[in-house]
């Protein structure tokens, strides 16, 4: 299974219109992969869509980043697209895959980058940790890049900000989280954005 992560920077005004052209171009016949989830960006940088899906294989991954990039209008929106950017991961191995559903109405998406051979040791301490820290609320992903620097993503749903803090303020009172030994691996470099699902996304 991999997993790939599109972020669309639109252009002011044009997420409505991108939303509906992504909905018309991701069923069409000849795209690839599953879409999973459809977010715009709400807090950290704006004026984005971020596309997850997922994909058998590399070989089936590759070959709709291949189309798309030979593509001169991708998604059916170039023209209100200002710039594209794609990512490619493979999930955590111990995690089910990602399947649609309605977990929350604010989702975050947070990268951190890792230090050189970080990745399975982060893969160890969240295999141990992640059991009861989903006790307290659902993860969608967690998942590291196979392109790019070393750093890995995770998807988390919550009913609103008020539950995430929460939520986050009990699982470091509980000393759930964050894993025993993953922030040793950790450059201190992360990032976060607050996103909202939009009308097409699976995830809700």
């Amino acid at each position: 299974m991999r997993y790939e992560i599109a972020t669309l920077s639109v252009r002011l005004g044009k997420a409505g219109a991108v939303v509906s052209a992504l909905d018309a171009a991701l069923k069409a016949p000849e795209a690839r992969g599953r879409l999973l989830g459809c977010w715009t960006s709400e807090i950290g940088t704006l004026n984005q869509i971020i596309l997850l899906r997922g994909f058998a294989d590399e070989a089936e991954l590759l070959s709709e980043r291949q189309r798309l990039l030979s593509n001169g209008n991708p998604f059916g929106a170039g023209e209100d697209i200002a710039k594209l950017a794609f990512d490619s991961y493979a999930p955590f191995p111990f995690l089910p895959p990602v399947e649609p559903g309605k977990l929350g109405a604010v989702y975050e998406i947070r990268t951190y980058m890792l230090k050189h051979g970080g990745v399975p040791a982060t893969i160890a301490a969240w295999q141990a940790a992640v059991p009861p820290r989903v006790e307290l609320s659902p993860l969608v992903i967690a998942m590291y890049a196979l392109d790019g620097p070393p750093r890995f993503t995770h998807i988390w749903p919550f009913a609103s900000l008020d539950q995430r803090a929460a939520v986050r303020a009990e699982a470091v009172a509980k000393g759930i989280w964050p894993p025993k030994g993953g922030p040793e691996w950790l450059t201190g470099e992360m990032y976060s954005t607050i996103a909202l699902p939009t009308a097409i996304s699976p995830l809700a």
